[in-house]
């Protein structure tokens, strides 16, 4: 039945916007999966994102429309295509 619901429906638009590398705004946020001054991983409607950076704060969260806000200062953005972060030993272990 869920399927059926689903089929034919597409993935939320995932779109993000950074100003001056200390303010970042996405959509098509599924959930903040962890977070702390250095690094928030989010997962999208297009895979896990790291945010990387110092001072990080996750501002605004919506679930119901899937919007973030990140300020601090940003230094990085990360996407991996599996939730399995590091290197080969990581990957073995996991």
């Amino acid at each position: 039945m869920a399927y059926e619901e689903n089929r034919g429906k597409s993935a939320p638009v995932h779109k993000l916007t950074m100003e001056d590398c200390g303010r970042l705004w996405m959509s098509g946020v599924e959930e903040v999966e962890s977070f702390d001054e250095g690094e928030v991983a989010v997962r999208t409607s297009r895979g896990l994102l790291y945010v990387r950076g110092e001072g990080l704060r996750v501002d605004k969260l919506e679930k119901t429309s899937g919007e973030l806000t990140v300020s601090g200062t940003v230094t990085g953005l990360d996407y991996a295509e599996s939730g399995v972060r590091g290197g080969f030993w990581a990957r073995l272990f996991h």
